[in-house]
């Protein structure tokens, strides 16, 4: 199977999902990624990002019932980061700090 490619949202649902651990849902998700990132985004968009990202084989989901003990009054959907993600992330992480290299000095700059 040819690499997933991730698209900026992409890039940042998975780094939210990193960021929240075990208590990665679509609601935690979206409420991370509009306090750390500053992003408005919708639950429809995460729902797709999530699904997509399933299906690049880079998430894994479980479906936790509150019966068994979940913290909600209703079923959620966890996700986590598979493997394959893990190693694709830090790929991109060495690939953008690379590429941020010597730049501050040209950004601190004032116009």
């Amino acid at each position: 199977m040819p690499q997933a490619v991730l698209g900026e949202f992409e890039h940042h649902v998975l780094l939210a999902i990193l960021r929240l651990g075990t208590d990665a849902y679509s609601v935690a998700i979206f409420n991370e990624l509009e306090s750390s990132a500053g992003r408005n985004v919708s639950l429809a968009a995460i729902y797709v990002a999530l699904r997509r990202l399933e299906k690049k084989e880079l998430l894994e989901s479980r479906l936790v019932d509150p019966s068994d003990g979940g913290k909600a009054s209703h079923p959620r959907r966890y996700v986590r980061l598979t493997s394959k993600a893990l190693q694709m992330m830090r790929g991109s992480r060495q690939a953008f700090l690379k590429l941020w290299d010597g730049v501050e000095p040209v950004l601190d700059e004032q116009p």
